[in-house]
């Protein structure tokens, strides 16, 4: 798994946990869906700090809380 998909796979296991759609966490975070869905999908390659941030104030947690969790351990090397 690289950095992408564990944000990717991060935001969609915190909307789970909280019961919330991904439209809905994009109208809580004051970004547009098409925003959020590109960065679960390959649209967006490299979603930036301040949109995840966006994304973390939707979801009512802070960076450190969304980056405190095991799918960011160990991730693969991405400058090769």
């Amino acid at each position: 798994m690289n950095a992408k998909e564990a944000v990717a796979a991060r935001i969609i296991e915190l909307c789970k946990e909280r019961g919330i759609a991904i439209n809905a966490l994009a109208n809580e975070a004051g970004v547009s869906p098409s925003t959020v869905y590109s960065i679960l999908n390959t649209k967006s390659k490299n979603p930036g700090i301040v949109t995840i941030k966006q994304v973390c104030d939707g979801l009512d947690v802070s960076l450190r809380t969304f980056f405190e969790s095991p799918l960011f351990d160990g991730l693969e090397q991405e400058i090769k």
